[in-house]
């Protein structure tokens, strides 16, 4: 038999855009129920990058879905470009009067959820969404099974897909589950954490002859670096002296602190934006409505910006029943997602070298690079896209 519930809203993926629109909405006094395939621990261990910007950390902090952001975030007013040897600062706090938090999206999923549990949030683990049915009623239905592989029905006034690159509501807005405007790159990175202290104040983005790397942090004690790789490298061919040997000599001019690596992958990179974010009673939101490479930092930050965007068109909806705001929910996301995408697209070219590059890409890249440095309003652009563009509802 299945069971059926029902709610106003069902979401679909509890990563940092369900749980956060769950938050909003039910500060709107809406009820949600939001699902997710992974167990609370998978979620809130599995270790993942978090560069936020300013705006994201404000609807953290000031809806209460975080504190910890503003006390265990590590606040940071610019980055280093390095090429031909030399380093060379993006002053945000200069240029554009903002900077970014380093607070790792695990870190930012534990609150959430802390968050939610706390205000008795129907958030239920184990639970995989199979389809979505009638988007184009005022019923749509999300059909699930959950970790016993019992049947399960949620009857909504509004679904929400925020499952991923993997969305399974994705087919019920654009037709089907790759349906979008897609581009794989021809590199990879490959990350490492390691025991070390920071190599650096700030990230280093650092374009060499031998590829990209970037030097991040996590805390005083555990450091995250990443550099290009082919797609199809096997994690574990390197030694760990190989590793920090390659890594070193992508960071000409930076002495890199050491330390025993306990974790490495290979993360691919690909850019995607789905076909239509809206048919019906049905929205698309992150991973699952776009995806960027990580170059740019702006994966979860674009989450937060399509969650403020819908939140507020459902509110409308669900208390005034005025869809107006919901029909022009994917025009507003998309202005941003697009604008995304091109400055993650630059970034990544900009400081990737391509297998595939001649002597002519290498010297134009690296004049590229230059005009960025040395002008003002290169260094402004970089730094006004890094930090983020203003998000709905705040000043």
């Amino acid at each position: 038999m299945t069971a059926t519930v029902r709610t106003r809203v069902a979401i679909i993926g509890a990563g940092p855009a369900g749980l956060l629109l769950s938050h909003l909405l039910a500060g709107a006094g809406i009820e949600s129920i939001v699902i997710d395939q992974r167990s609370r621990e998978e979620i809130e261990t599995t270790i993942r990058a978090g560069i936020l910007e300013e705006g994201t950390v404000e609807v953290l902090s000031s809806s209460g879905a975080s504190d910890r952001v503003l006390t265990v975030g590590n606040r940071h007013e610019g980055i280093e470009l390095r090429f031909s040897g030399e380093g060379h600062r993006i002053d945000f706090a200069a240029l554009v009067g903002r900077g970014v938090y380093l607070y790792p999206q695990h870190e930012a999923l534990k609150d959430l959820i802390s968050a939610r549990l706390a205000a008795g949030q129907d958030l239920r683990f184990g639970v995989t969404a199979q389809r979505v049915e009638g988007a184009e009623t005022d019923r749509p239905t999300v059909f699930a099974t959950g970790a016993e592989g019992q049947p399960l029905a949620i009857e909504a006034e509004f679904v929400v897909g925020a499952d991923g690159s993997r969305s399974v509501a994705r087919a019920a807005v654009t037709g089907a589950s790759t349906g979008g405007y897609f581009r794989e790159y021809p590199f990879a990175w490959f990350g490492i954490l390691c025991e070390a202290p920071p190599s650096s104040d700030e990230l280093i983005y650092s374009n060499s002859e031998n590829g990209f790397a970037l030097i991040s942090q996590r805390s005083p004690t555990v450091q995250r670096m990443y550099f290009q790789c082919d797609p199809e490298t096997d994690p574990s061919v390197y030694s760990e002296a190989q590793l920090w040997d390659e890594l070193q000599k992508r960071v000409p001019g930076t002495t890199l602190h050491e330390g025993r690596i306990f974790q490495r992958d290979v993360l691919r990179f690909r850019s995607f934006v789905a076909h239509e974010l809206l048919r019906g009673r049905v929205a698309l939101i992150g991973d699952a409505a776009h995806t960027v490479p990580p170059t740019g930092a702006k994966g979860m930050n674009l989450a937060v910006a399509d969650v403020l965007v819908l939140e507020k068109a459902l509110r409308a909806l669900l208390l005034e029943d005025d869809s107006r705001p919901l029909e022009a929910f994917p025009e507003k996301a998309l202005h941003r997602i697009w604008k995304a995408q091109h400055f993650s697209w630059w970034m990544t070219s900009m400081l990737h070298v391509a297998p595939d590059a001649s002597n002519f890409d290498r010297r134009r890249q690296l004049g590229e690079l230059r005009s960025v440095v040395e002008s003002e309003a290169g260094r402004t652009f970089l730094a006004e896209a890094y930090t983020g563009w203003p998000l709905e509802g705040l000043q």
